[in-house]
């Protein structure tokens, strides 16, 4: 290919999705040996996630935040416009036993909004300026990505 050739190859990655590619394998090999299957699965999962969230136009303000009570996690925090998005990514390995947000019950629910609820009053955020999105990824071939706005909400006051 000639240089300033228009013809582009069809599998050629720009440097920096090579650069994310690059640095998750790394994550990923490295966890590999440290993390349970279904760890690294998720954490597989939470990567996928950021990088769509991103390609969607989304800010990403945090991944895996957990305040000061240990058992609540919000896997991503984001901006969307004027919303503060808290994201939980669930993943599979395939659509089997159904998708992958079915896991999320009102225990898994009621910790997310607890790590929100002080994730918001740290950042001054007021509440109804908050959104909870579900984003489910499939690791078929290729691999499938459900993004749910707004997937559940206990407390707003619109």
């Amino acid at each position: 290919m000639a240089t300033g050739s228009s013809e582009r190859v069809p599998w050629s990655l720009t440097p920096k999705q090579l650069l994310w590619k690059l640095s998750d394998k790394a994550r990923q090999f490295k966890e590999g040996r440290t993390l349970t299957p279904e760890a690294a699965l998720g954490r597989r999962g939470e990567d996928f996630a950021h990088r769509y969230l991103r390609s969607a136009g989304m800010t990403i303000l945090a991944r895996n935040y957990r305040p000061g009570g240990g058992e609540a996690e919000v896997d991503i925090i984001a901006r969307d416009g004027d919303i503060t998005v808290f994201v939980e990514v669930k993943s599979r390995r395939s659509a089997d036993y159904g998708s992958p947000d079915r896991q999320i019950d009102e225990n898994k629910r009621c910790n997310i909004t607890r790590a929100a609820r002080s994730y918001a009053a740290r950042a001054g955020i007021t509440w109804n300026q908050v959104r909870f999105d579900v984003v489910s990824v499939i690791f078929t071939e290729p691999p499938s990505v459900v993004h749910q706005q707004d997937a559940f909400f206990e407390g707003r006051v619109i």
